[in-house]
């Protein structure tokens, strides 16, 4: 919880600086927006470790195949790096490059995605009666 209100803070801090240097000097307004996304970022890091942990347990408990698992861990990651890419986008005030990045994202995310359809659907074909 405590590194909740770290990232809120952060976050809030960057806020108010953008606004008051924004007025002055827009450049250095943009500068410090990325600069204040990169450091809740690093605050933020620090939990993946126990995310992978529990997807790692849930894997092995299930006894899914471990290239499935890497594919998922890498759609959530393209996701967020899209998602924080489209943002950034958005606060330079290019929307329309934001949604092709989102657009981007996303595309990668359904091609990486079939492995997973097609085992999905192995395992509902090997279920149903012959």
């Amino acid at each position: 919880m405590d590194s909740l209100y770290k990232i809120i803070s952060i976050a809030v801090i960057t806020c108010i600086a953008c606004l008051i240097v924004k007025p002055i000097r827009s450049d250095f307004a943009i500068l410090i927006s990325i600069v204040g996304g990169i450091i809740v970022l690093f605050y933020t890091v620090s939990y993946l470790s126990q995310i992978f942990d529990v997807f790692t347990e849930i894997f092995n408990i299930s006894g899914i195949n471990a290239s499935i698992y890497s594919i998922i861990l890498k759609i959530i990651g393209i996701g967020y790096l899209t998602e924080f890419t489209a943002g950034i986008c958005n606060d330079t005030g290019n929307s329309s490059l934001a949604d092709k990045v989102l657009l981007g994202g996303k595309v990668v995310i359904l091609v990486m995605a079939i492995p997973i359809v097609t085992s999905i659907l192995d395992i509902v074909m090997e279920m149903l009666p012959r």
